[in-house]
């Protein structure tokens, strides 16, 4: 095998193992389900306008969010939010606990930096 065949064989090498790098990144960063994603753009558009616009901004939003803030850490902020609206004991487990005000800080931070971002 000549010279430059194994530059070419080389090239190829490195640029595959480039590529699956590239994937994998990609698969970490976009861990949300698809209908996680719908979801918060639809109450998005509910809250701002349901324009063209608003599309783009509350697209742009949950793609902020989910580059900064973990799919997982997302959905216990989401229960925290929606368990908190309970009366009763229960309800305030949610609203009083030192875990859920943490992963309710993290989401805000995370729309917060979204706002900044996408509005």
């Amino acid at each position: 095998m000549t010279v430059s065949r194994w530059i070419q064989l080389g090239v190829c090498v490195v640029a595959v193992l480039g590529a699956t790098a590239l994937l994998a990144h990609a698969d970490e960063v976009n861990d949300y389900p698809t209908t996680a994603r719908s979801e918060y753009v639809f109450g998005c558009l509910k809250a701002n306008g349901e324009t063209r616009q608003a599309i783009d901004q509350c697209s742009c939003s949950i793609d902020v969010i989910a580059s900064l803030l973990p799919y997982d850490r997302y959905v216990t902020a989401e229960t925290v939010l929606s368990m908190a609206q309970v009366r009763g004991n229960l309800g305030g487990q949610f609203r009083s606990s030192e875990q859920a005000n943490s992963a309710l800080n993290d989401l805000r931070r995370a729309q917060a930096e979204a706002e900044v971002r996408c509005f």
